[in-house]
């Protein structure tokens, strides 16, 4: 079983993006489907957008 986690900034526990490590991203509105994302494309991800973070 994949554990997702819910952004932090999330406002409500329904309009959410969450996360399935090793897994995807999935929308919290429509739980059953997902996008399949690699790890390594996923730590890409968030290191492309922490460094604009910084600019």
């Amino acid at each position: 079983m994949v554990e997702w986690r819910k952004s932090s900034y999330s406002p409500t526990d329904t309009d959410c993006v969450e996360i399935g490590r090793g897994v995807g991203i999935r929308d919290s509105k429509a739980p059953a489907a997902h996008v399949p994302v690699e790890p390594a494309a996923w730590e890409a991800f968030l290191r492309l957008v922490s460094s604009r973070g910084r600019a």
